[in-house]
């Protein structure tokens, strides 16, 4: 931990000498290429600072591992499920420009277009507690797509980020309690399509379909990682000390809140009603350029209750 922190100083240092370096060569002459180079270390370095702040405003124990992240259309229709593509996209990009692992791991196409649903895992120290913000219905306001009339459109999507259960909790579901589901094939050639894995937890109804690995026996074993996942967040969340005490009346209730607002037509912008924060930059948040949001929401539960 202390190397790795270390190391990132070190890196700063020389991004600052770097940038430094540039400035006094381009107050000396014109030079396009290094003008750009110079503005990417500088945003570069930027970002790296963000997230050195937001780090420091998190303190549970959960905030430092992996998160699961699942998009699902609210309804059934290409508008919906167009905006919960979108949004997929959105977090897929968040994970790829902090240099974490994204993996899809499960995924529902809608009708005609989008996904009916999907789970993204993204890998990387903070992860959930940096999405766990993200939790909670997001509205789109636009002009349809894929309508004819014109008229304004609302589409909505849930989110749910839970944290990836750490490995070392050594704790096994009941098999009475699972209803697994597979694929069922004749003769010797399967291919990816043919290895989708659907797992059921029947007390609280949680359902999971993996079909990303390579084999069944893998997909099963990601589904079952995924449902462990979900119930050890929902005994947290619901301060229970085991499954079978998990109330699945309560389990919607942390992700069915409208928390965000986009808004495309007839003007462009995104707003955060946790906190109020704003922005007209809506491209930028739609590829992925959240961590303003972020920041906010995590720095108003500090001070709420510090």
């Amino acid at each position: 931990m202390i190397f790795s922190r270390q190391e990132k100083y070190r890196n700063w240092c020389a991004i600052i000498e770097d940038i430094k370096a540039a400035v006094e060569l381009l107050q000396a002459s014109t030079d396009e290429q290094l003008w750009q180079e110079t503005q990417s270390n500088l945003k570069h370095l930027q970002q790296e600072l963000e997230i050195v702040q937001i780090q420091k405003l998190l303190s549970h124990p959960n905030d430092q591992m992996g998160a699961l992240v699942t998009i699902t259309a609210e309804i059934a229709g290409a508008d919906a499920q167009d905006w919960a593509y979108l949004l997929m996209r959105l977090y897929w990009n968040w994970g790829r420009n902090h240099n974490y692992q994204v993996n899809l791991v499960e995924i529902i196409d809608g009708d005609d277009v989008g996904i009916s649903s999907a789970t993204l895992e993204i890998i990387g120290r903070y992860t959930y507690g940096f999405l766990k913000s993200e939790t909670g219905i997001h509205q789109l306001q636009r002009i349809s797509p894929f309508q004819t009339n014109g008229n304004l459109q609302t589409s909505l999507a849930r989110v749910e980020v839970i944290p990836i259960c750490d490995t070392a909790i050594n704790w096994e579901i009941p098999e009475n309690d699972l209803e697994i589901t597979k694929w069922r094939w004749h003769g010797q050639n399967i291919n990816r399509s043919q290895t989708w894995v659907k797992v059921c937890h029947i007390p609280t109804g949680i359902t999971v379909f993996c079909d990303q690995e390579r084999s069944q026996i893998q997909n099963q074993a990601k589904a079952l990682e995924i449902i462990k996942s979900k119930l050890w967040f929902l005994m947290q969340s619901q301060s229970v000390n085991n499954v079978a005490q998990i109330k699945p009346s309560g389990i919607k209730s942390q992700s069915a809140k409208l928390i965000r607002e986009y808004i495309l037509h007839p003007y462009e912008r995104v707003k955060d009603l946790y906190t109020n924060v704003e922005t007209t930059s809506v491209k930028e948040v739609l590829n992925g350029e959240i961590n303003f949001l972020i920041a906010a929401y995590l720095q108003q539960q500090y001070m709420t209750h510090s």
